[in-house]
């Protein structure tokens, strides 16, 4: 469940494909399954009303960058009684979608971007940021600057025609 409703200050208004204006939505969500699941059906929405259509290759690799972003920040990032927040911003003229997830949890931080091919065969967990590194443009984590926890983003080259 959301931990705030939907806001419109929060998102801009849907343009059409083609505008140089950039659009951006963002949320908080409870750090639970649901919420992960949540963030990603509303991204899903956000996507396709900005001009980048379900069932298009773009939009499913996005959704699944996003979706293993906030799965991580639910796995990996929760800290009890504090959510996550999820920030999407489409980059207009570039075409360039940036995916934001921040937790409140600093202790437990991604591997380096080449650990992940160093993993094994009996390796249990690491492999959904193979996924990220695979279908983002680019990837990486920064601490926060205020308060505890980390900033997982992505960035992902959408060539969806106009």
């Amino acid at each position: 469940m959301m931990s705030q409703p939907p806001s419109p200050v929060g998102a801009s208004q849907p343009t059409c494909p083609g505008s140089d204006l950039s659009r951006t939505f963002e949320m908080r969500f409870t750090s639970t399954p649901r919420g992960a699941r949540l963030a990603r059906r509303l991204a899903a929405h956000r996507l396709d009303a900005w001009g980048i259509p379900y069932g298009t290759c773009p939009h499913e690799e996005i959704v699944l960058v996003l979706g293993e972003l906030t799965a991580n920040a639910v796995r990996h990032g929760h800290v009890s009684g504090r959510d996550f927040h999820l920030l999407l911003h489409v980059l207009a003229p570039v075409r360039t979608v940036r995916i934001e997830v921040t937790d409140t949890r600093t202790e437990r931080t991604p591997p380096h971007p080449e650990a992940l091919h160093a993993l094994g065969l009996e390796d249990t967990g690491g492999r959904g940021l193979l996924l990220v590194a695979g279908l983002a443009s680019r990837w990486g984590w920064h601490l926060r600057s205020e308060g505890p926890g980390k900033t997982v983003w992505a960035e992902c080259a959408c060539t969806t025609p106009a």
